[in-house]
């Protein structure tokens, strides 16, 4: 490990999926609140549609997801009736049927909903808002549950893409994360999908995993190459075991550190970017071809709760316990607990935990920290302009990029700021210079690389 990685690679930070980050919502932020800013939303908003399913059949040891485990059918029937009634509820405080261009359902396991009542959903949510400009209805999947059923049931639901949990096609590490899926289960799964249209595939692959290896990584990605899926999400795992406590069946003394880490990072990327893949931002790739090259290309890309994406709608409405929904006004969370999520719904309530009101500075920032996570690079000076901010407000959140400018990861030009080509694996700490709430809370936060 060079000292450039010492220093930076084990830094706490976080991912940035937005900003504020969850740890700095609060209370203040309620139910009353969110339909106040549903119904001050204009008419021809665009929309962007999450539903959150928090229910697997078993709970893999990495998983860092809000899920569950749902051995019956009756509390997939019970979440189907309470998710529907929130659809409802939320449909109801917004100014008319608004258009949707982007629906993804993640888990959890969303696809373990009986066919019934996955359809019923997607019928629920048809009723409510307009389709019509629907660029992409996108499903999390686990390639165990794909069968020949489900794969139809996907396609008269009108699902466009679907990403698959892979994580690593060693059998070695899959024994040790508790998630078995042998190379021809994902394959079967892959030729299920295609069969009835569905084409637009992603792979979810990790790296710093028990018993992981750089030999068992070149071997993934080939196997992965075969398969030929659009995109590709890289994550390095995050062992927070104080947050979820299943990850403590994770034997920590099998965990590479973090020069391992570290060169597993930079050998996945070598060998997805000889695979013929384009790197996006810090942990996805994409094909040449791919929609989210292009955006990338055409300054499009756009990073939210799903990672990196080409959703380009500002307000996302989240249907689900534990979901977030981002609107103008600000970030509300649903009740994480599907208990008190679905009595709320029951007593004719919108379900919310808490959230964050914004100002102007939090959108300043929000724009500074997704530009350096997307594009590596940011006009500070123009983007304050915008928010009517003088420069001279971030004067501090720049001067906090001294030790990467000296270190030639970052160069100031003017009030522009670029992320280098050596700096961009450390593009999260770049963008935590200007979250002003990190400085202020306790939050623990996975580390950079």
């Amino acid at each position: 490990m060079t000292d450039l990685d010492q220093r930076y690679a084990t830094r706490s930070v976080p991912r940035y999926t937005s900003y504020p980050t969850a740890p700095h919502f609060h209370a203040g932020v309620t139910g009353s609140t969110y339909g106040d800013w549903l119904a001050g939303l204009p008419a021809d908003t665009p929309l962007s549609l999450y539903l959150h399913v928090p229910y697997c059949r078993v709970i893999c040891n990495y998983c860092g997801c809000h899920t569950k485990a749902a051995r019956r059918v009756e509390p997939l029937l019970d979440y189907t009736d309470a998710l529907l009634a929130e659809i409802d509820l939320v449909a109801a405080r917004l100014p008319g049927r608004m258009q949707t261009v982007h629906v993804h359902w993640g888990g959890g396991t969303p696809s373990l909903l009986p066919r019934p009542q996955f359809l019923s959903i997607v019928e629920r949510l048809h009723r409510h808002f307009d389709f019509s400009q629907a660029h992409e209805h996108a499903i999390e999947l686990d390639p165990r549950t794909v069968t020949p059923e489900l794969a139809e049931t996907l396609r008269e639901a009108g699902i466009t893409r679907a990403s698959l949990g892979v994580q690593d096609f060693d059998p070695v590490v899959q024994k040790a994360i508790g998630r078995v899926q042998p190379y021809e289960q994902v394959a079967l799964a892959v030729e299920r999908l295609r069969a009835v249209g569905i084409d637009a595939l992603n792979f979810d692959l990790m790296y710093g995993l028990p018993f992981q290896t750089l030999e068992t990584i070149t071997e993934t990605i080939r196997l992965t190459q075969a398969l030929a899926p659009g995109r590709i999400a890289l994550f390095g795992y995050a062992h927070v075991p104080w947050m979820k406590k299943h990850q403590r069946l994770v034997d920590e003394s099998r965990l590479p550190d973090a020069g391992e880490r570290i060169a597993m990072a930079d050998h996945a990327r070598e060998k997805l970017l000889d695979a013929g893949y384009r790197a996006i931002g810090l942990d996805h790739f994409a094909k040449p071809d791919d929609d989210m090259a292009l955006a990338l290309d055409a300054g499009r890309l756009r990073r939210n709760f799903q990672g990196y994406t080409t959703d380009t709608a500002d307000t996302l409405i989240g249907f689900g316990a534990s979901s977030i929904g981002k609107l103008p006004q600000g970030y509300v969370q649903n009740m994480p607990d599907t208990g008190g999520w679905s009595r709320a719904i029951a007593d004719g309530l919108l379900p919310v935990a808490r959230g964050i009101a914004l100002d102007a500075d939090d959108r300043a920032r929000a724009e500074i920290i997704e530009q350096i996570m997307t594009e590596h690079a940011a006009d500070i000076g123009e983007i304050a302009a915008a928010h009517a901010l003088p420069l001279a407000h971030f004067s501090a959140s720049i001067a906090d990029l001294a030790e990467m400018i000296a270190d030639g990861l970052v160069i100031v030009e003017g009030s522009r700021i670029e992320v280098t080509p050596r700096g961009a694996p450390y593009a999260r700490i770049a963008a935590a210079a200007f979250d002003i709430y990190l400085q202020r809370g306790l939050a623990r936060h996975s580390v950079a690389v």
